[in-house]
């Protein structure tokens, strides 16, 4: 019996690797700019977080004592 050397077999296997390596080389690229990465510090002052009162807020505390 002699055996016959299927080519599409080989052809798929091929594939299989080349795919799994560039899968791999996409994942590990893709990695090192977000380690890299640094965020800048703003220079612009912060805006005060929370209850302000503003003049809008006053005029209504006004409607509210009348």
């Amino acid at each position: 019996m002699t055996q016959q050397h299927n080519p599409q077999r080989r052809l798929f296997f091929k594939t299989l690797g080349t795919g799994t390596a560039a899968a791999g080389a996409f994942f590990a690229i893709g990695q090192v700019p977000l380690v890299q990465a640094k965020t800048t510090p703003s220079t612009a002052p912060e805006e005060p977080r929370g209850y302000r009162e503003t003049d809008h807020i006053r005029r209504y505390y006004a409607t509210l004592r009348d």
